[in-house]
C-alpha cells in the first residue's frame, strides 16, 4: 500500500485535531462499571435464590423479586453497546482502519473462544460436552457483532450507525418468523432471532440464549455513538441528556401503545403496581425495540450525571469499567464457588454443584437479602484484583493485554 493511501485511511479513523490527544472519557468507564457490578447480583441471584420460577413470572415473582431481576435489565444492552463506542475510541488513539478492523475481528473470534471454553466452565464447573446442552450467552453475542463490526466500520460512520439503528427498529417485525416456518433455515434463525435449544448432528443440543438480532445493531449503534461522546463536554452533556431523553419517552410512548415493538404486550393486573410491573416487563430473548429504548435511554443519561461524580465511588467504578472482561470472568468463577463452598457447608454434596444454575437442587438457597449480602461480598472482594489488572494495562502497552 502506498504511504499517500495508508495516510488516508489513517484520516478516516483519527480524530479532529481537537480531539487528538483527550484521554479516556472516565463518564464511560464508569458506567459500565456500574453495569457490571449490577450484573453480578443477577448472577448472584442465580446461584443463591431459594426460587426456582422467573423472577418476572407476574403470577408468582414479588416487586422485590421483580425489581432485582428488572434493574440488572440494564447490563447486556449497556455492555454491548459500550463495547461498540469502545471500539470507536480505539479508532481514535492513532490505528489505521486496517488495524482497527484487524482487531475486531481477532478480538471477536477471542471472545467466541472464550464464551464456549472458559466462560462455560465457570457456568458448569465441569467440562462435559457430550450430555450438557451446548449454551451461547452475552460474550458470544459481542464476540459475533465485533467480527460484523469490523468489516462495517469500513463504511462511514452515519452509515454504520443506520444500519444499526434499523436492526434494532425493525426486527420486531420478523417476530412471526418461528422456528417451523424456517424449515431448513432453523438452527440459522435460531442463531439470529429465536431463542431456542436447537439439535445438532453431533447429539447435542444448542441453546442460543443471545440470538444476534438485534445485539449486532447495538453494538452499530453504539459505534456511531462514540462520536456524540468525543464531542466537546457543554455540547456532549445537552446531547447526552437530550438523546437518553428522547429513547425514555420513545419507550413510554411505544409501550403505552402495544402496537410495535415487543411481542409480549402489557395488560392491566390485578393492582396498580402488578399492571406496573406488566409495563416494564420487556422481552429481553431476543431483546425487543421496547426493551432496549427502556434500558439505553436512562444509561444514556446517566453519562453526563456521571460526569460529575467523584471521590471514592467514581474512582471504585471506573477501576472496574477499565477490566470488563477480566471482571465478568473472574466474578461467575468466584460467584460459582462460593455457592459450592456454601452448599458444601449446608450438607449438600459437591457433585450437586457442578452444573449450572437452573440444576441445582430444588431445595437449596436463600431468601433475597441474603443474596443481596453476598452480592455485596463477593463485588467488594473482586475490587482489588480489579484495581491490580487496571494499573497492568495503565502502565504496559502489551498487544496481548488489549483482549483482555
Amino acid at each position: 500500500m502506498s504511504a499517500t493511501a495508508t495516510a488516508g485511511d489513517a484520516a478516516l479513523v483519527r480524530p479532529p485535531p481537537a480531539l487528538a490527544g483527550r484521554g479516556r472519557l472516565e463518564s464511560v468507564d464508569m458506567l459500565r462499571g456500574l453495569v457490571m457490578v449490577i450484573m453480578a447480583l443477577d448472577h448472584v441471584r442465580d446461584f443463591f435464590t431459594n426460587v426456582r420460577f422467573d423472577p418476572t413470572d407476574l403470577s408468582q415473582t414479588s416487586a422485590a423479586l421483580f425489581f432485582t431481576r428488572w434493574i440488572t435489565h440494564l447490563c447486556a444492552p449497556a455492555f454491548v453497546f459500550l463495547a461498540g463506542t469502545s471500539a470507536y475510541f480505539a479508532g481514535t488513539r492513532g490505528r489505521t482502519r486496517g488495524e482497527l478492523s484487524r482487531f475486531l475481528l481477532t478480538r471477536g473470534v477471542w471472545l467466541v473462544l472464550l464464551e464456549l471454553t472458559v466462560v462455560r466452565w465457570a457456568w458448569l464447573f465441569n467440562f462435559n460436552y457430550t450430555t450438557e446442552p451446548l449454551f451461547v450467552q452475552v460474550i458470544w453475542a459481542i464476540g459475533v457483532s465485533m467480527v460484523v463490526l469490523a468489516g462495517l466500520i469500513w463504511l462511514p460512520v452515519p452509515l454504520v450507525t443506520a444500519i444499526g439503528l434499523v436492526m434494532i427498529a425493525g426486527h420486531n417485525a420478523l417476530d412471526g418468523i418461528g422456528l417451523d416456518d424456517a424449515g431448513k433455515w432453523a438452527l440459522p434463525w435460531a442463531v439470529l432471532h429465536a431463542q431456542t435449544a436447537v439439535p445438532l448432528a453431533t447429539g447435542q443440543t444448542l441453546f442460543v440464549v443471545y440470538p444476534l438480532i438485534p445485539w449486532i445493531g447495538v453494538m452499530a449503534a453504539g459505534y456511531g455513538f462514540g462520536a456524540i461522546v468525543r464531542r466537546p463536554a457543554a455540547e456532549r452533556r445537552r446531547l447526552l441528556t437530550a438523546l437518553g431523553g428522547a429513547l425514555t419517552v420513545g419507550f413510554l410512548l411505544l409501550r403505552a401503545s402495544n402496537l410495535y415493538g415487543d411481542p409480549s404486550p402489557w395488560t392491566v393486573q390485578s393492582s396498580p403496581g402488578r399492571t406496573l410491573l406488566s409495563f416494564l416487563n420487556t422481552t429481553k430473548y431476543p431483546a425487543s425495540l421496547q426493551f432496549l429504548l427502556m434500558t439505553l435511554g436512562p444509561a444514556i443519561m446517566l453519562l453526563p450525571v456521571l460526569e460529575r461524580v467523584t471521590g471514592p465511588v467514581a474512582r471504585f467504578l471506573t477501576t472496574i469499567g477499565r477490566v470488563p472482561l477480566f471482571y465478568y470472568v473472574l466474578h461467575l468463577y468466584l460467584v460459582h464457588a462460593a455457592a459450592l463452598a456454601v452448599g458444601v457447608l449446608a450438607g449438600y454434596p459437591p457433585t450437586a454443584f457442578l452444573s449450572v444454575w437452573i440444576n441445582l437442587p430444588a431445595d437449596w438457597g436463600y431468601p433475597l437479602p441474603v443474596v443481596y449480602v453476598v452480592w455485596a461480598g463477593v463485588v467488594l472482594a473482586l475490587y482489588p484484583a480489579c484495581r491490580w489488572f487496571a494499573a497492568v494495562k495503565a502502565r504496559r502497552r502489551d498487544a496481548w493485554l488489549s483482549y483482555l
